[in-house]
């Protein structure tokens, strides 16, 4: 888990999170697990290939990844207050 020292404005969360869809979407390896993915997006997974499906399924929008990655701290980013 990594708490950031303050708490980010919304343009520093929004670089953040930029940033960090940006290496996603490179290939970057992931910072929650596949699973923790699957359950925290079940219903969408659910709507998009049905119930069976859904469990072996994943995630691949880079942003959404992303963003959960954010909210979870997950993302070893972080802003430097002196810029």
């Amino acid at each position: 888990m990594v708490v950031p020292k303050n708490p980010h404005t919304r343009f520093e969360r929004a670089r953040i999170i930029g940033a960090r869809a940006l290496q996603i979407g490179m290939g970057a390896p992931l910072n929650a697990s596949e699973d923790d993915l699957r359950v925290a997006f079940m219903g969408e997974l659910v709507s998009l290939y049905g119930l069976d499906e859904a469990n072996v399924r994943f995630v691949l929008d880079p942003l959404k990844i992303a963003l959960f990655e954010y909210d979870n701290h997950l993302i070893p980013i972080d802003t430097d207050p002196h810029e």
